[in-house]
């Protein structure tokens, strides 16, 4: 099936039966708290951290986090939660 085509059939199915499209579309959901805390659900893992930058991947293309001070305070294989001054949000495509 070409991948155009799948991707048209999901919008289709998602909106026709009003589901969230982060669950049927593999879009990662992100929750931010103020400044200081950021949860990221439906990503494919950790690419970079240090305490001033963070890069996850995602289904498509990367999220980058920057800020200061940062700890994870939980990471699970598709989920994470990450604590600190958060500055800066940055989508990149691949």
């Amino acid at each position: 099936m070409p991948k155009k085509w799948s991707q048209q059939m999901r919008n289709w199915v998602t909106k026709s039966m009003n589901l969230p499209e982060d669950v049927m579309m593999d879009l990662p959901r992100i929750t931010l708290i103020g400044q200081l805390h950021i949860y990221v659900e439906n990503h494919r893992g950790l690419l970079a951290f240090s305490d001033k930058e963070i890069r996850l991947l995602l289904s498509k293309g990367q999220l980058l986090i920057k800020g200061h001070s940062f700890t994870i305070k939980t990471i699970l294989p598709e989920e994470i939660l990450l604590e600190g001054k958060i500055e800066h949000l940055t989508y990149l495509e691949s």
